[in-house]
């Protein structure tokens, strides 16, 4: 599996470049020096809401942690060249702290973009501890496989293959697999910058 030491490196080449320390980043974003420290050295996995912060911050968009961006047409991704090795792994905020979603970028070599297309692999986890984040923006979900759960709110929605859900993501919020087995998702994430 891909490691996110390239998400690490990016923040800090970013934050260097704006002449921000940590506790810079830390204090606009809402978070711990800590925890931008640990994320840049790849000691923490990081769920999309602090990405999201952090990016606002550093005047990026979310998708410029994840890929290179170098094509201004169109991008095309043939599902032929979907590779597992090539996934992002990210915690989903639950009590573990282990990569329990794996992110594949449909359109990382798209430039310019303000959508964020991902197709998600939502693996399982033991417990309910699940933590909601929130951020700016709002995200489509449409399940391709499996049965995932999603904590909006007080609310609580529970989507098998073929069902979908937009959202506001300002609202607290969770998406978890829903059971023991695997799921897949289509996501595609809007945050304005």
């Amino acid at each position: 599996m891909k490691t996110n030491r390239i998400i690490g490196e990016k923040i800090r080449t970013l934050r260097e470049i704006k002449n921000l320390t940590a506790g810079d980043v830390a204090e606009r974003a809402g978070l711990s020096a800590v925890q931008i420290d640990r994320i840049e050295r790849n000691e923490e996995l990081p769920s999309l809401a602090p990405l999201i912060r952090i990016a606002r911050v550093l005047g990026v968009r979310l998708g410029t942690f994840l890929d290179d961006q170098q094509e201004l047409g169109p991008v095309v991704f043939r599902k032929k060249n979907l590779k597992e090795s090539d996934g992002i792994g990210f915690s989903n905020n639950s009590g573990a702290e282990h990569r329990n979603m794996l992110y594949y970028s449909l359109s990382q070599d798209k430039s310019g973009r303000h959508m964020e297309p991902f197709l998600v692999d939502v693996l399982p986890v033991e417990g309910d501890g699940f933590v909601s984040s929130t951020h700016e923006g709002e995200e489509f979900i449409f399940v391709l496989a499996g049965v995932i759960e999603i904590s909006y709110g007080k609310q609580a929605y529970v989507l098998e293959e073929g069902d979908c859900i937009y959202y506001d993501s300002i609202v607290a919020h969770n998406v978890h697999a829903a059971g023991s087995e695997p799921a897949r998702i289509l996501g595609v994430i809007y945050t304005p910058y």
